[in-house]
């Protein structure tokens, strides 16, 4: 707690004194508990962009110097020198594993990967063409059905038991999605692959004949895993953390948080990049575009730049930068021109003094949807993809949430502008 105090008086004369609560780095947040008690009156902030809901352990964000950690760890020095299975034990755990820690760790997911042959049946109940994010959701919040006997949020083994089987499941129910919309046979995980390798290979396979696994694809992947795997209170973990603050199964909390994803405005933002890019078409128009996204009445707007969190650069965005290099190279895919449109509209971008003064730079949605695209992954599954990252992040934040002796079910207030009292008019005589 800090020593500073805000004292807030009321034009009546009430006072209160505000108390303000200090992080170990951060801005300070200003106690208003007692002010509606005190006061009679309630904040306002929509969006909740001033508001901090929660105290938390996991991930800081310094949005004006572009700087990321998890568990204080800058986000570099993990997509350089971790792999995705060890970062979500850090998430998980707080501290980085021993090399025996890890292994345990590693091979408890490798060993949760299968489904209860009973959920299988439910990819037949959906349409072909169902949305991948539709069928995640449901699957998801099926899992309570199945996974009943450990859903004990007081007991720790359970859920540590619940951690394990979403970070293994997540992808096996991702495949089964995609091959129900090739219209191909779904493929059973392996417990001999890694993460990211196993992902590939459900994803791919064919009976028909061996599938290789191209170890780039693979690092590619646990590289946009390991940067999407938290981002503080973000839309979908609050929304996990407002779920499972009921005391909700944690199956249908995680279930929530994917449905948030799905809007545009947060997991899809790299598929809506991918049609803007292939929309500009050629170098040559991006003036034209550029021009189009400055028009207030025009409603083209340029995907991927700017963010609600960095207002100077998204570190994220340069590392999947690099990445995107070395797939394309690797992969002698025909999506190159697209990758150099990408580049060209960054550099055009950087130079203008209109996204300049707005702080407008490349996120980390640019550059990912070229990679996914890359590996023959189809924008129907990029938020998926997005979603399989982020999983590990929500469960941290639910189990955060969960032992927090000074945790309260969500209840936000409202201002409300709707009519005043008035009496029942019966239907004659309206």
């Amino acid at each position: 707690m800090s020593k500073k105090r805000y004292y807030l008086k009321s034009p009546d004369g009430l006072e209160t004194d505000l108390q303000v609560l200090s992080g170990t780095i951060g801005p300070d947040v200003i106690d208003i508990a007692r002010l509606y008690q005190d006061q009679g009156v309630l904040t306002y902030d929509p969006g909740f962009l001033s508001t901090g809901s929660c105290e938390s352990d996991i991930t800081f964000i310094d949005g004006e110097k572009g700087v990321l950690m998890y568990r204080g760890y800058p986000v570099e020095q993990l997509a350089k020198n971790s792999s995705f299975i060890e970062v979500s034990y850090l998430l998980l755990h707080g501290e980085l594993p021993t090399t025996q820690e890890l292994e345990k760790f590693d091979a408890n997911i490798r060993l949760h990967t299968m489904l209860n042959e009973g959920m299988l049946s439910f990819f037949k109940g959906f349409r072909y063409d169902a949305h991948p994010m539709a069928i995640l959701s449901a699957v998801v919040g099926s899992m309570s059905a199945y996974y009943h006997e450990e859903m004990d949020a007081s007991n720790p083994e359970h859920r540590d038991i619940f951690a394990h089987r979403i970070l293994a499941k997540l992808p096996t129910v991702a495949a089964a999605a995609y091959k129900l919309n090739s219209g191909q046979p779904f493929i059973y995980p392996r417990n001999d692959l890694n993460y990211c390798e196993n992902l590939l290979h459900m994803l791919f396979a064919v009976p028909a004949e061996p599938y290789q696994i191209d170890p780039i694809a693979a690092e590619a992947l646990d590289l946009l895993f390991i940067l999407h795997a938290d981002h503080e209170q973000n839309c979908s973990t609050s929304t996990v953390r407002m779920a499972g603050s009921s005391g909700a199964n944690p199956y249908s909390a995680i279930a929530a948080g994917i449905s948030a994803l799905w809007g545009p405005a947060h997991g899809g933002a790299n598929e809506a990049v991918l049609e803007m890019l292939e929309e500009i078409g050629d170098v040559s128009q991006i003036s034209k575009y550029v021009e189009k996204a400055k028009d207030k009445n025009d409603p083209f707007r340029l995907m991927g730049f700017g963010h609600r969190v960095y207002k100077s650069f998204d570190p994220r965005a340069t590392i999947i930068r690099e990445m995107c290099y070395k797939v394309l190279k690797k992969m002698n895919r025909k999506d190159t021109p697209l990758f150099d449109l990408a580049q060209e509209l960054e550099q055009v971008a950087l130079k203008d003094d209109y996204f300049k003064e707005r702080n407008l730079y490349p996120n980390v949605d640019f550059y990912s949807g070229i990679i996914y695209r890359a590996l023959g992954i189809p924008p129907s599954m990029f938020t998926v993809m997005f979603a399989l990252g982020r999983s590990v992040g929500w469960t941290a934040h639910w189990r955060e949430m969960i032992i927090n002796p000074k945790g309260k079910i969500a209840r936000p207030r409202q201002l409300y502008k709707g009519p005043v009292a008035r009496d029942y008019v019966l239907i004659n005589d309206r």
